[in-house]
């Protein structure tokens, strides 16, 4: 026992000098603030896919999760009409954001003439549209020619720039492959062709993606729009291939003693399948 205290003194005794503090002068005090730096944090930083570094320095912003009933997020940038902060562009109107792969391409050319032929439509509405190609505003602006010719109707509601992907990363409107280009250093990921219906309240209401090779149906989009109004204003939800004019659905949440009150004349499908005009 003694020999086994005597090794663990002079263990002590050796290890003395590395576990005592460094002596300080009796005057002046000073205090002497530490810093770590976590190793693993930096090695796990540097390891991140290049998009993922990129978002964490705020080159890109922080994309949220967004859902229906997600609030649309803001931002600012620079458009065919000038440069605006979204959520003021948007005010308390609907509004149909719809993104394209890049400027002078042949389906976005469509696209986008297709829908300058409906804008008249989506204004009867009171809906506001704005486009978003992965160019800079020069190269919109020179772009637009095209359209107008090619489609026989004035292109009239903004274009976004967004050469530098900021808000295509905001709004997730990137597909897995482009994004792992991106990371692997083969250019910035291209923009699909998503579509983002938003409410007078800036929730998103309906949202639909298609890949660059797919043209999107502008008739689609403006009868998902008239669906979306006809549920707000009258409290109901339409079947398949709805269009204005066709029956609606009452919810099941609504006796049929209460919709035939309100709706006069209801059709009984299945208890739980009812038809009303509106």
């Amino acid at each position: 026992m003694a020999a086994l205290f005597a090794r663990s003194a002079a263990r002590a005794t050796t290890l003395a000098p590395r576990l005592a503090l460094p002596k300080m002068a009796a005057s002046p005090v000073i205090t002497m603030k530490w810093s770590v730096v976590p190793v693993a944090a930096t090695v796990r930083t540097a390891q991140q896919p290049l998009s993922r570094r990129l978002l964490a320095t705020s080159a890109l912003p922080e994309q949220p999760r967004l859902r229906l009933g997600s609030e649309a997020p803001n931002f600012q940038a620079k458009t065919t009409q000038g440069d605006i902060d979204f959520h003021t562009w948007l005010d308390k109107s609907w509004a149909i954001l719809f993104s394209h792969p890049a400027d002078f391409t042949p389906v976005c050319t469509t696209e986008l003439g297709a829908f300058a032929r409906l804008a008249p439509e989506f204004a009867r509405r009171g809906v506001k549209m704005i486009g978003l190609s992965a160019d800079d505003v020069g190269s919109h602006e020179r772009w637009v020619g095209d359209i107008d010719e090619v489609a026989g109707a004035r292109v009239s509601f903004p274009i976004i720039a967004d050469a530098d992907r900021r808000v295509a990363y905001l709004y997730d409107m990137v597909d897995a492959q482009g994004v792992a280009n991106a990371d692997a250093g083969r250019g910035p990921a291209p923009t699909i062709r998503s579509v983002f219906v938003i409410d007078p309240a800036r929730k998103i209401r309906l949202t639909m993606a298609y890949p660059a090779s797919t043209g999107r149906n502008a008739a689609e989009v403006l009868r998902v729009v008239d669906s979306l109004q006809t549920v707000d204003r009258s409290g109901v939800a339409t079947p398949i291939n709805w269009t204005p004019g066709d029956d609606v659905i009452v919810p099941p949440s609504v006796s049929t003693e209460d919709a035939r009150k309100k709706f006069k004349d209801v059709r009984e499908v299945k208890p739980y399948l009812r038809f009303a005009k509106v």
